[in-house]
């Protein structure tokens, strides 16, 4: 049976729907709804997004679940657009600090130090940026490694000499005695 959570303010855009399965308990059901990674950000979002107004949680939760059921189909077009995005405002704040430090030089020290730390923060989490978009649009190579055997000591490898047969399990193999190689072995 559907819920309606409230928090307080504005009745209308304040609302998230909870829906507790048939002979559940209520609550379990508002927990389970509260935890949702969508309902977490929407919240969030509201919060921190007051310079566009009140803004309808409910909606919110529609919106980002929309996102996050694309990114499960692998659609990464708005993660992408998220991405450069961020890396054009980090460059921005780059470009600010920098010019905030320039017009300190001379004057106050500290607060130059202070600007250039922030400056090269945003520079070096705009590169890292950057690596997750390329990372995203060109995936590394994976290779498919059958067996590496390698070791700095001794090492038993134990392989099963069919390709049809599963490997031997520990406990069920027979043990073949050791034969002293004769001078025509080798």
């Amino acid at each position: 049976m559907p819920k309606t959570l409230k928090n307080t303010g504005k009745k209308d855009k304040k609302e998230i729907i909870a829906v507790c399965k048939k002979g559940e308990d209520e609550e379990l059901g508002i927990a389970r709804t509260v935890i949702k990674p969508e309902v977490q950000a929407a919240v969030t979002i509201q919060e921190i997004g007051k310079a566009f107004g009140e803004l309808d949680v409910g909606a919110l939760t529609s919106t980002l679940a929309e996102q996050t059921a694309a990114v499960q189909e692998n659609d990464l077009g708005r993660g992408e657009a998220m991405l450069v995005a961020q890396t054009h405002t980090l460059d921005a704040i780059f470009h600010a600090m920098i010019q905030r430090a320039a017009r300190n030089l001379g004057h106050y020290p500290d607060t130059v130090e202070r600007y250039m730390k922030l400056a090269l923060r945003a520079q070096a989490q705009s590169r890292s940026t950057w690596e997750a978009v390329s990372a995203i649009k060109n995936p590394p190579m994976m290779g498919y490694v059958n067996q590496a055997n390698i070791a700095n000591g001794p090492q038993q490898v134990n392989n099963s000499v069919s390709t049809t047969e599963p490997a031997p399990r520990a406990g069920k193999t027979k043990s073949m005695k050791n034969k002293l190689l004769d001078s025509n072995d080798g």
